[in-house]
C-alpha cells in the first residue's frame, strides 16, 4: 500500500507542478480565479475547456447533491409529514438547486471564499491530521526520520491552516470594495 501512495503522489505531483509553474511563468500574479478567463488563445481550446469544464460541474455537483437531496426529503417525509411522492423530490430538488445557484452568483469572489473555507478544511485533514493519526497509531522512536517528517508536515499544515484563511479574506476584501452585486 505504501508504495501505491508514493506512486500516486508522485502522479499527481508530475502533473500539477509543471502546469503550476508553467502557468506562473506565464501569467504571473495576473491570473483569475478561473484560469479560462485569463486565456485569450485559441479560441477552441478555450471553448473545449469549458466544455469539460460544465461536464465536470455537472457530475460532480450530483455527486455532491445527493445526500443533501436525500437528507432534506427525509426531513420533509418524516418530521414535516408530507408523502414521499416524485412532485415532492422535484419541487425540492429544483429549489435546492435554485438556492446553489443564488448563492454563487451572489458571491462573485468564489477563489477568495475558496482559499477562506478551504484552509480550515483542506489542511487539517490533508497535511496534519493524517501524520497526528499516524504518530498515535504507530508511536515511531522519538527524533527519528518518520517522526521529524511527521512534525514537519503537521507544522507546515498548521501554518498553512492558519494563512491561508487570512490570505482568502484578504483577497475577499480586496474584490468586495469594487463590486457591485448582480450588475
Amino acid at each position: 500500500m505504501w508504495r501505491g501512495v508514493i506512486i500516486a503522489y508522485t502522479v499527481v505531483a508530475l502533473c500539477y507542478f509543471p502546469v503550476a509553474l508553467i502557468g506562473y511563468y506565464t501569467f504571473g500574479n495576473k491570473v483569475e480565479d478561473n484560469i479560462l478567463i485569463s486565456l485569450e488563445k485559441p479560441a477552441w481550446l478555450i471553448i473545449t475547456a469549458n466544455m469539460f469544464v460544465v461536464v465536470h460541474i455537472i457530475g460532480g455537483y450530483q455527486l455532491f447533491a445527493m445526500p443533501v437531496f436525500d437528507m432534506i426529503e427525509t426531513v420533509l417525509v418524516k418530521k414535516l409529514h408530507f408523502r414521499p411522492t416524485q412532485t415532492l423530490r422535484f419541487i425540492t430538488r429544483n429549489v435546492y438547486v435554485a438556492f446553489t445557484m443564488f448563492v454563487g452568483i451572489s458571491f462573485p469572489f468564489f477563489g477568495g471564499l475558496l482559499g477562506f473555507f478551504g484552509g480550515f478544511a483542506f489542511s487539517p485533514t490533508t497535511y496534519f491530521l493524517p501524520c497526528v493519526i499516524w504518530l498515535a497509531i504507530k508511536k515511531p522512536r522519538k527524533f527519528s526520520l518518520s517522526w521529524f517528517i511527521n512534525w514537519i508536515c503537521i507544522t507546515l499544515g498548521v501554518l498553512l491552516m492558519i494563512i491561508s484563511p487570512i490570505g482568502g479574506l484578504r483577497h475577499i476584501i480586496l474584490q468586495a470594495k469594487d463590486y457591485d452585486f448582480y450588475n
